[in-house]
């Protein structure tokens, strides 16, 4: 098996932290004021890492964070996020919306860091 484990680099690791649990439902499995581990079900779909710590050399100079890359969530709850995402006033680049290219229902938005999120059904 294969999977993606994404690690993106955060001002405010708890702040982020706080702000994926509530949109997402997943749980913090580290904690810490410089790296996180958010898991559903046991399984990793998050890291957050503080800018600047550890000397990663992709972590060390916040310019243009997340440029070109979008964070892609596959839900099965797809209204119930986006309403946790309206209650924490997150910034919504597109509604929920019909996708043609992947034949679902998904919307946009942007996390506290300004990271670019599409959350799909």
């Amino acid at each position: 098996m294969i999977r993606t484990e994404p690690i993106i680099a955060v001002d405010n690791v708890p702040k982020s932290s706080q702000f994926y649990q509530k949109l997402l439902g997943c749980t913090g499995q580290h904690g810490g004021e410089t790296f996180e581990i958010l898991t559903d079900n046991g399984t990793v779909i998050l890291c957050l890492h503080k800018w600047g710590e550890h000397d990663h050399p992709t972590m060390r100079d916040q310019i243009n964070a997340g440029n070109g890359f979008i964070l892609f969530f596959r839900v099965d709850n797809l209204q119930q996020i986006f309403e946790n995402a309206t209650l924490l006033n997150a910034v919504i680049e597109k509604d929920i919306h019909y996708n043609e290219n992947s034949l679902k229902d998904q919307f946009i938005l942007r996390d506290p860091d300004n990271y670019y999120l599409i959350v799909s059904a």
